[in-house]
């Protein structure tokens, strides 16, 4: 097998190629220029409009042999003697080593086809109208309203010569206008208390939004001083790049073809126009820019949650037929640069589940990646970034296998470092970048495996918080564990910081923080609003404290103040702060429904909680030895045992011990308090802590504790109103599984 492979030098982070499409300095002439590798022969194809009729222009673009650039450069004159008057609406068709030009084509013909895929594991189709990767915006789904017929968009026998060109998703070309994304905030990460929300969940169901602008980015606008009045300083939208969801309006009653999540990306650049209350062309842009505006004019970042590991073209249709794929973009124009495949270059190689991994460590399908990453910093406003599956990002395989490298300077993860610089540690410019850090099969768990500068969530913590509340008697759990955890997790962000850890008891990709209190597992398959669902890990550490309603609000208190009074960057998930509930249902990714959209509607029960977590947030801000710059010092931490004793080897790794308590000393770390003291009981009975001395002339005062005898709107007091307890030696006792926090004053 003979492969000829093509790529570009190492692009500079903000489009070096000028790839894409852009009117030239003088607005004359609209320039359009796309990569590929190995087509012999592309085309444009100029439309009046986004869908429903043919193109009203079509053009050969010129190939640059030495940087295998397709380019054309169209006068304004030329489109508007076309019908093209407003917005340019456009796609390309590709020919190939699979396909080869011939005369004698014409859309929906075979003519010069020659095989689906090739032994270079090329996939060209002239029948399919493709995105440009590059697009900023792209006029709507492949599946909506009018166009439901997913087949006009797969190879294979029988679809190969079914043309999509006038359903197809268009690339859109406007004259921007300026909007501008406010100031920056330039707060230090580890200040941060993160917000993961979906942008239509967010006020899809709220009735203090005009209908009109519910579950928009205008909609999420509105929802920035409610977020500011919470304390969170970064909200982190699940994906908001362009994802198959503009059918799911069609189906409101059924998760047949619902993708709530948007995990399944059709373009790196374009804001999902389903979330855009102006839906006109460069709209969403806009729309989404003035978002990012109002959050932060509030103080609070702006992050999403981006897919680099797959698209939404996904893998094969049958694990039998290495024929038939989707072709949206990326397949059409260049197969086996935007693809690892297998080693006879035939099918997509899989490690991410979800259909085949994005070729990360390719040079041209990297420069995609920064280049939109730079786009959504500089031009929408974006302050950071939480990377999907990011493990596939340091992948050092372009066919056949997987290997994760945090040394290798030609990943993805190494160059994003290089062309986007992160936030400094005590704040300023510069991005933030958090990392799911884990993928399926290989070496590909990297949890504490990526390199300096990059964050990472940390599934030990949710885990060993989650089996220490509701595995107790069935985990291995200790103290020593606890307390690696609660300190920052040395053990896994030793060579960084501890504020490079992303402290989560739950997130969208499980149960929500009520649930996890009140379900013994998973109720996937259920009626609808809350279901159905498939897949959902079996593995949840969940537990209903036994039935008992008083005793599952009090188990979310305590591993929302665990979240809040360990060192890391806490996330929580958007709706935690009422205890949305979504039935048991740990895996709703396809359930767009008011069960899975936040309610502001709240019971007294709620309400409490929710004052609970503002004072718990605005306890975490308010003092500066919770969120320490380095891991703490002996001087700075001391580990108390019930007893009041220093806790030895034995204690710590002990599995018959289940109470732990920590003192900061709030002096060294600089903190408005001399001491901060926390006592945590696993046990299901009360136990009694001895108190240690709170320094010269003071006393220990209560802030919270998390039992059921305190639940009340005040049960996290104020600076000011904290309860006087005593001073050294002082017995207090900790109900079962509960929690205590104590300042010296």
């Amino acid at each position: 097998m003979c492969l000829v492979l093509f790529a570009l030098p190492v692009a500079a982070a903000i489009n070096a190629y000028d790839l894409g499409a852009r009117y030239d300095s003088t607005r004359n002439n609209v320039i359009f220029r796309v990569y590929s590798s190995r087509a012999t022969r592309i085309e444009l194809d100029l439309y009046a409009s986004p869908m429903g009729s043919p193109e009203v222009l079509r053009q050969t673009l010129s190939l640059n042999s030495a940087t295998r650039i397709f380019s054309a450069s169209i006068p304004v004159a030329t489109l508007q003697a076309a019908g093209i008057a407003g917005p340019v609406y456009y796609g390309y068709r590709a020919w190939g080593p699979n396909w080869p030009y011939s005369g004698s084509w014409t859309k929906g013909s075979s003519a010069g086809f020659i095989s689906d895929v090739d032994a270079n594991g090329n996939r060209f189709n002239p029948n399919k109208l493709l995105i440009d990767p590059y697009a900023r915006e792209i006029s709507q789904d492949p599946l909506n309203a009018t166009g439901t017929d997913a087949t006009l968009y797969a190879s294979g026998a029988s679809y190969r010569n079914l043309d999509s060109g006038n359903v197809a998703p268009k690339g859109i070309l406007w004259v921007t206008a300026s909007q501008s994304i406010g100031t920056k905030p330039i707060r230090a990460q580890k200040d941060d208390i993160i917000y993961e929300v979906n942008v239509r969940g967010l006020t899809e169901s709220d009735s203090t939004v005009p209908s009109s602008l519910r579950g928009t980015y205008a909609g999420a606008a509105l929802k920035a001083p409610y977020l500011a009045g919470l304390g969170v300083t970064a909200v982190e939208f699940l994906p908001v790049q362009e994802t198959q969801n503009d059918a799911n309006d069609n189906t409101p009653n059924s998760t047949a073809g619902q993708n709530y999540w948007g995990y399944m990306t059709l373009n790196y650049f374009a804001p999902d126009r389903r979330y855009a209350s102006n839906k006109a062309a460069g709209g969403p842009s806009s729309e989404f820019q003035a978002m990012v505006k109002a959050f932060h004019d509030q103080g609070i970042k702006v992050y999403i949650d981006v897919v680099y590991n797959h698209t939404a073209e996904g893998g094969a249709w049958n694990a039998n037929d290495p024929t038939t794929y989707t072709i949206f973009s990326w397949r059409g124009l260049d197969n086996p640069t935007y693809y690892e495949l297998t080693s006879d270059m035939q099918s997509s190689y899989d490690n991410t589940g979800v259909g085949g991994n994005y070729n990360t460590y390719n040079t041209v399908a990297q420069n995609l990646i920064v280049d939109s990453l730079a786009y959504w910093r500089d031009t929408m406003g974006v302050d950071g970034f939480r990377f999907d599956l990011a493990s596939v990002l340091g992948n050092t395989c372009t066919v056949g296998c997987f290997n994760f490298s945090s040394t290798d300077s030609n990943t993805a993860i190494s160059r994003i470092l290089r062309e986007l610089p992160v936030r400094a540690a005590t704040g300023g410019s510069g991005v933030d970048l958090y990392a799911e850090p884990w993928a399926i099969g290989g070496n590909s768990y990297q949890l504490g495996g990526f390199p300096a500068g990059w964050s990472e969530w940390n599934g030990s913590y949710r885990d060993t918080l989650r089996q220490a509340q509701n595995d107790l008697g069935v985990a291995s759990i200790t103290t020593g564990h606890l307390a690696t955890r609660f300190a920052g997790s040395s053990d896994l962000f030793g060579s960084r910081k501890p504020w490079n850890s992303t402290n989560l008891v739950v997130v969208h990709d499980g149960f929500t923080l009520d649930d996890l209190y009140s379900c013994n597992g998973p109720n996937n398959n259920q009626a609808w609003p809350y279901g159905p669902s498939d897949g959902g890990s079996s593995t949840n550490y969940s537990w209903d404290q036994g039935g008992a309603v008083a005793d599952q609000r009090g188990a979310a208190r305590v591993g929302f103040a665990l979240m809040m009074l360990s060192a890391g960057t806490p996330l929580m998930m958007g709706g935690d702060e009422y205890l949305r509930s979504l039935h048991c249902n740990n895996n709703a990714y396809d359930v767009d429904s008011v069960a899975n959209w936040l309610d502001y509607g709240w019971t007294s029960d709620q309400s409490n909680f929710n004052a609970f977590v503002q004072g718990m947030i605005a306890f975490r801000k308010t003092h500066a030895a919770l969120r320490p710059l380095d891991f703490y010092s002996s001087a700075q931490l001391v580990w108390w045992t019930p007893a009041g004793t220093t806790p030895d080897a034995n204690y710590f790794n002990s599995g018959t011990n289940h109470a732990i308590a920590y003192q900061l000393n709030g002096t060294v770390l600089g903190d408005s308090y001399s001491s901060l003291f926390v006592a945590y009981n696993g046990w299901s009975g009360s136990v009694n802590f001895t108190l240690p001395a709170p320094g010269n002339g003071m006393n220990w005062y209560r802030v919270t504790d998390t039992c059921s005898w305190a639940e009340s709107p005040t049960q996290v007091r104020t600076p000011g109103q904290e309860d006087l307890i005593g001073g050294q030696d002082f017995v207090y006792g900790v109900c079962g599984r509960g929690l205590v926090l104590l300042v010296a004053k």
